[in-house]
């Protein structure tokens, strides 16, 4: 299913692990530093101290792997666990966009899909318009490399 109509993108990675082992690499911000291309450390803030809906993070981004540099605030907003991880990127009042993983089990193991969708405001919309496929290709990438790490230290 893709959601460039909705302004966002996936990719899907199966992984040979159970949901569960997948869950606990996707739930933990404070290491995705291991396996992003851009976002290279997260913290738990506001007295969060791990994955719950309402849960606050902080994401260190080194945008396109080249910078800018900054601290994006994020929000959990959906959190079941060893079936999805969702959160939302931006401060109390606006919304950015909203990241997050699927869990679905396959074959013995499991498919993890990464995905984006960004929020449908005129100023949003201009911009994937312009620069939409450009950052859905470093998007599509990135989530690429993110979910291929991730495999990568599930399945050792």
């Amino acid at each position: 299913m893709k959601l460039r109509q909705s302004l966002g993108d996936e990719v899907t990675v199966w992984m040979d692990a159970s949901p569960e082992a997948v869950w606990d690499l996707v739930s933990d911000v404070t290491r995705i530093g291991e396996f992003s291309p851009e976002t290279f450390e997260a913290k738990w803030t506001r007295g969060s101290t791990g994955p719950e809906v309402g849960a606050f993070f902080a994401g260190h981004v080194k945008r396109n792997g080249v910078g800018p540099t900054y601290w994006s605030p994020c929000r959990v907003t959906a959190c079941e666990e060893g079936k999805v991880f969702e959160f939302s990127v931006g401060t109390d009042a606006v919304t950015v966009n909203n990241w997050g993983y699927r869990l679905s089990p396959r074959e013995g193991g499991t498919d993890v899909t990464e995905f984006f969708r960004l929020d449908g405001s005129l100023p949003t919309r201009l911009y994937w318009l312009v620069l939409g496929p450009l950052r859905a290709r470093t998007n599509r990438s990135g989530m690429r490399t993110t979910l291929e790490r991730m495999k990568a230290v599930v399945e050792s």
